[in-house]
């Protein structure tokens, strides 16, 4: 008998697929995040949404056969957007449970990522006529983010604005103007602030409307659009792709409140921009 033990006399076989001693649980094989991202960005920018899709359900299931939960947090959490963008109902609602269910796996739910996650989870609610469902997601929300991002942080901005949208929709217009004016405040000073601003603007006219009606709120609402107007006019905004997906967003509200030139002004700039994407 040898006095010394080698490797060999006691480490498990390694198994010829894995590579991972038998019975061990094998190491998750990591989707390319940024790479499958910046494709989809691509696609989304082109309005080419049915290879946006495909390119997301492949490595979406990708990520499930590498059993690599953070690509597959990342994939719903993108795939929520989308398919409240184009009207998907039951894909959307379903990304969302995928997407909550992995938070609660990886332990995130106080994280500004967990919340994140509540946020848009919370954006597809409210689209799909969910609306008090909507409000207690973004609450939840809203305490992290609070918490844990600066004052400044134009994340903060984003919730408090698509919080505002799920507010007025339950008729709490006041809060809901609040929180308009205070996403108002933190753009300001934001990337694409100005961009940003312009469909505050917009919402907060909806809900001064909504509330007072088309007589009392008319200086307000006619203020709301003149602003959101000169920042949408802007010359230095980039008249790139978000800049063409805010204009389509915007022209929906100017049309509604009878602003049918500047309305189709800028969904003529959003298609020329995707022409020559």
């Amino acid at each position: 008998m040898p006095d010394v033990l080698h490797p060999e006399d006691y480490v498990e076989p390694r198994c010829v697929l894995c590579g991972e001693p038998y019975g061990a649980e094998p190491k998750p094989v990591l989707i390319p995040r940024d790479r499958v991202l910046e494709k989809f960005d691509t696609y989304m920018a082109q309005k080419d949404y049915a290879s946006a899709e495909r390119h997301m359900q492949y490595w979406l299931a990708e990520a499930e056969a590498g059993r690599d939960k953070q690509g597959q947090f990342q994939i719903c959490n993108e795939l929520m957007g989308y398919y409240r963008k184009i009207g998907k109902r039951g894909e959307a609602l379903d990304s969302v449970r995928r997407a909550l269910k992995l938070v609660r796996e990886m332990h995130m739910e106080d994280s500004v990522t967990g919340a994140t996650a509540l946020l848009n989870a919370a954006t597809v609610y409210d689209a799909f006529g969910m609306a008090e469902k909507s409000v207690d997601l973004f609450r939840q929300a809203r305490v992290i983010y609070e918490r844990e991002l600066p004052e400044d942080d134009p994340r903060r901005g984003g919730l408090y604005n698509n919080m505002a949208l799920a507010l007025a929709a339950v008729q709490a217009y006041d809060e809901a103007q609040a929180l308009y004016l205070a996403a108002l405040r933190i753009m300001e000073n934001a990337p694409r602030g100005k961009l940003e601003q312009a469909i505050t603007y917009l919402n907060l006219a909806d809900a001064v409307y909504a509330q007072l009606g088309a007589q009392e709120a008319d200086e307000t609402v006619q203020s709301c659009l003149e602003t959101a107007q000169k920042l949408l006019d802007d010359p230095a905004e980039a008249r790139d792709g978000y800049y063409a997906f805010v204009c389509e967003k915007c022209a929906c509200a100017f049309r509604y409140h009878g602003w049918f030139l500047f309305a189709g002004e800028l969904e003529k700039r959003a298609e020329d921009i995707y022409a020559g994407a």
